[in-house]
């Protein structure tokens, strides 16, 4: 089990194998859960999506910052549409 240390400012440094083991990255975001008996229980944040957000991104009924690549649509194929998906770089 891993032990943190709490800031006076009440904030907690995750280390960098604990964020590893949820898959988080920079800039990403995690959510947290009250359990009864003081038990905390945190979830890496996925960004959801669908397939009709895909298809309608392709016939211009979805509006993006910029048009898809083709890298970014091999992503989202890669991701198998299971909500996996990055936001495109």
């Amino acid at each position: 089990m891993t032990s943190l240390a709490v800031t006076v400012k009440g904030q907690v440094t995750l280390k960098r194998d604990l964020l590893q083991h949820l898959g988080i990255k920079p800039g990403e975001r995690i959510n947290f859960e009250k359990l009864p008996g003081g038990v905390l229980w945190m979830k890496a944040s996925r960004p959801t999506g669908s397939i009709d957000n895909f298809l309608h991104a392709l016939d211009g009924k979805v509006k993006l910052d910029r048009p898809l690549t083709i890298e970014d649509m091999n992503k989202i194929v890669a991701a198998g549409w299971s909500s996996a998906l990055d936001n495109a770089e």
